[in-house]
This record gives structure tokens, C-alpha cells and sequence, in this order.
């Protein structure tokens, strides 16, 4: 099996050969950054990907969204030092196999990748526990109500960046994420940028 590890920290990237190392069915391909990551997805076809939801530039999620655009059945895993369900929740609901905390148990990879390589879907027992009895708060959040594109450009607002900033990093034109920024405002009922950027820092937006 060959595993895309997308992940900007090398630690964890030499903590992943480290626990893969006795596997000699498993080959490890590395990259640090989203556009690296969607580059070695297509030119190695790896069998499955564990990306790390808090890349420099755009997010795992984003290019989760990227490679399922590439390969609707992409085999993937959401790796994250966040347990909190809501990440959880919306790695599924993007398309992603499985879920892992990067401060959890370090076998819940091996299994995530065993059981996502054979076709399944892997979610932690707590993490599993926490979104099934999370979930019906989850449609309250105003936030819930935003597609992941929508998410991704509030996300890279929130963090300071300009509208062709943004167009640039989610390979987008100016007047369409200037057409999505108008159109989360009206879904989330705020009336300039500044009030979505607060909202979105008030929501923890990753």
C-alpha cells in the first residue's frame, strides 16, 4: 500500500516512518503543503492520503476537496491535534474515510489506515461517541449552514488574508470569492467583512 503523509511538521512526518517502519507492505510518500500534497496525489496515485488538517497555506480540508475533485473515491484520512467533533464531523462530511487526533492513541493510525485501506471507514470509539451525540447541536451553528468552499475562504478571511490573496490560494478568480464572500454574509446574516472575520474568530474557524 502506498500512503501520501501531507504534513508540514517533520516530526510528525518521521513519527508516521516510525511507526510504518516494520510494514514492509507499506510505502510512505511525503509532502508539506497543499499544492505539494494535490501534485504527488496525481502524479503517484497513492492508494490512500493522511492529511493534516492545519496546512501553511490552504487547509487539509481544501485539498481534501482538490483530490476527491481529481478521484471521487480518494481513500482519505483527516489527521489533526484537534479532537473537537465539529472537525470530525465535517471531515466526513467533506468525503474524507476517516478521522485520527494526532494526541490520541498512536495505534488509532494503524488501525485508521487498515481499515480505510480495506474499503472502510475509521473513526476513534471517543471521537465516534462525541460526534454521534454532537451532532444535533452541530445544525444550531450558524457556520453550518456554509458549503467547505465557503468555509475555506472564511477560514483564510479570518486569518488576514485580502480577497485576491484568497482567489490566488483556492485557484479562483477575484469576483468569485468576492460573489461567495457576499453570499456567506447574507446565509449568516452579518453585514460587512468585518463582522464575518469576528464571527468566524467567535466560531474558532480552523
Amino acid at each position: 500500500m502506498r500512503i501520501l503523509i501531507v504534513d508540514d511538521h517533520p516530526i510528525v512526518a518521521s513519527g508516521c516512518r516510525t511507526v510504518f517502519a516494520d510494514d514492509p507492505e507499506i510505502t510512505l510518500l511525503e509532502a508539506a503543503d497543499a499544492e505539494s500534497g494535490e501534485r504527488a496525489f496525481v502524479a503517484e496515485k497513492p492508494d490512500l492520503c493522511v492529511i493534516d488538517i492545519n496546512l501553511p497555506t490552504v487547509s487539509g480540508f481544501e485539498l481534501a476537496r482538490r483530490i476527491l475533485t481529481h478521484d471521487a473515491t480518494a481513500r482519505l484520512i483527516m489527521f489533526s491535534m484537534n479532537d473537537d467533533p465539529a472537525f470530525a464531523a465535517r471531515a466526513i462530511d467533506i468525503g474524507a474515510k476517516g478521522y485520527v487526533s494526532k494526541t490520541g492513541d498512536p495505534n488509532d493510525l494503524v488501525e485508521a489506515v487498515r481499515e480505510v485501506g480495506n474499503g472502510g471507514v475509521y473513526l476513534p470509539p471517543a471521537i465516534a461517541r462525541n460526534v454521534a451525540f454532537a451532532r444535533p447541536g452541530f445544525a444550531q451553528n450558524p457556520l453550518s449552514k456554509l458549503t467547505s468552499r465557503e468555509m475555506e475562504i472564511l477560514r483564510l478571511l479570518s486569518s488576514g488574508k485580502s480577497l485576491s490573496e484568497i482567489a490566488w490560494l483556492v485557484h479562483s478568480s477575484y469576483k468569485t470569492v468576492a460573489n461567495t464572500s457576499s453570499i456567506m454574509r447574507q446565509k449568516l446574516g452579518v453585514r460587512t467583512s468585518a463582522e464575518l472575520v469576528r464571527l468566524a474568530i467567535e466560531s474558532g474557524v480552523a
